[in-house]
């Protein structure tokens, strides 16, 4: 693991004179118990968060993030997550310190310093060998994580000492990760994604914009994605930016990764357009395509990174599902419309059992005219 500190300690604590004074008498033999100093003098909480999952999860992880630091706001947070997400913490506010595992054997110098962090809570939202391994090793007083027949084993009883029912698969992401805060006495949290954005990633995205002569009003479409399966057509997504460009007149962005197989899905969209769209696709880093994404006047994409992005900054938004779960996923925004393959038009309940269908069965119709609905309503932000 890699270990990052990352904010400065309040000063709103006892000056260091006090502090020695009060370290005395907490020690001292005058019959005051410890347990009392730490809770009146001493009421700094340490906190310990693992998510080990993907960017995704991490996103929907800062609603709970930021309850705690409402909560807490003299606590020490800790963050720990697996190194593929490195490239989004910048974004990330509210921690600490952040422990970056990156399954090397050079990790175990860091867990050594993980144990020796004297945790009061530790919050697992990941719930698998590793994540249950790094919270036994954290020593917190309270150990807590969603409930799970499988987490009733010896060896994962001995990794948690209080189980939260908060049945993942009937529950929104976000709110699955807001339940495990009940041990703390936080309910009814805010679900708002909170991410932030440094100003050299919003310089950078501006100058892209700039390079390519993109005026402020674009629509970005963001047809990549890390699994194939999510692709929607090529050719439908020609055939919508093409209606886009000669019906608004604003200006088409294509986004995506770098990945080959993006890049092939990119080539075909703009081979089936003739007339181009914008290309900068594999130009940006993950915070740079966010910064677009908060620019744009409109979102098209599919179950990806950036509708997490403009669920953040309420950036309008179409996102096109079909072999992921919208329940679990979908943004909560009333400036974004889902669209689910075999429905007709928008998707309106959520229901934790859905089975997978494919991307093709939703119809260029249908995204047209959820696009024609979101750009009907004026602008209400500054981009």
């Amino acid at each position: 693991m890699d270990i990052q500190k990352r904010r400065t300690p309040n000063a709103q604590r006892p000056t260091s004179n006090a502090r020695r004074i009060f370290r005395r008498l907490r020690h001292s033999r005058l019959g005051v118990g410890r347990w009392a100093f730490d809770v009146f003098f001493f009421p700094s909480v340490n906190i310990l968060l693992i998510q080990l999952k993907r960017i995704g999860d991490l996103i929907l992880t800062t609603p709970t993030i930021a309850a705690l630091r409402e909560k807490f706001p003299e606590a020490s947070i800790s963050l720990v997550v697996s190194a593929t997400v490195k490239e989004l913490l910048p974004a990330i506010t509210g921690i600490d310190k952040i422990f970056e595992v990156r399954g090397k054997t050079d990790d175990a110098l860091d867990w050594i310093a993980l144990s020796l962090g004297k945790f009061d809570y530790c919050l697992d939202f990941t719930r698998n060998d590793r994540s249950a391994f790094l919270t036994f090793l954290s020593g917190a007083r309270k150990r807590i994580t969603a409930d799970h027949p499988n987490l009733r084993t010896k060896l994962r009883a001995r990794s948690y000492n209080e189980f939260v029912q908060a049945p993942v698969g009937n529950l929104h992401t976000v709110d699955y990760h807001l339940a495990l805060l009940k041990p703390l006495g936080i309910e009814n949290a805010s679900r708002a994604i909170r991410l932030h954005l440094p100003d050299e990633t919003t310089a950078k995205a501006n100058e892209l914009l700039r390079a390519a002569n993109v005026g402020e009003d674009f629509v970005c479409f963001h047809a990549g994605s890390a699994r194939a399966e999510k692709f929607w057509e090529a050719s439908r997504w020609a055939e919508v930016i093409l209606h886009c460009a000669k019906q608004t007149g604003m200006t088409c962005v294509l986004t995506g990764g770098r990945s080959p197989v993006e890049q092939a899905q990119i080539a075909a969209i703009k081979a089936a357009t003739k007339s181009a769209p914008i290309d900068l696709s594999g130009k940006t880093n993950l915070l740079t395509l966010a910064a677009l994404v908060r620019r744009a006047r409109l979102l098209v994409t599919v179950d990806s990174a950036p509708m997490h992005f403009a669920a953040a900054w309420d950036t309008p938004q179409v996102v096109l599902f079909g072999p992921t779960n919208p329940f679990h996923w979908h943004p909560r925004s009333e400036s974004a419309i889902v669209l689910l393959g075999g429905n007709e038009g928008p998707v309106t309940e959520f229901k934790p059992k859905q089975r997978a269908v494919a991307m093709n069965q939703i119809s260029t119709k249908a995204v047209i005219d959820a696009m024609e609905a979101l750009l009907s309503v004026p602008a209400a932000r500054a981009l």
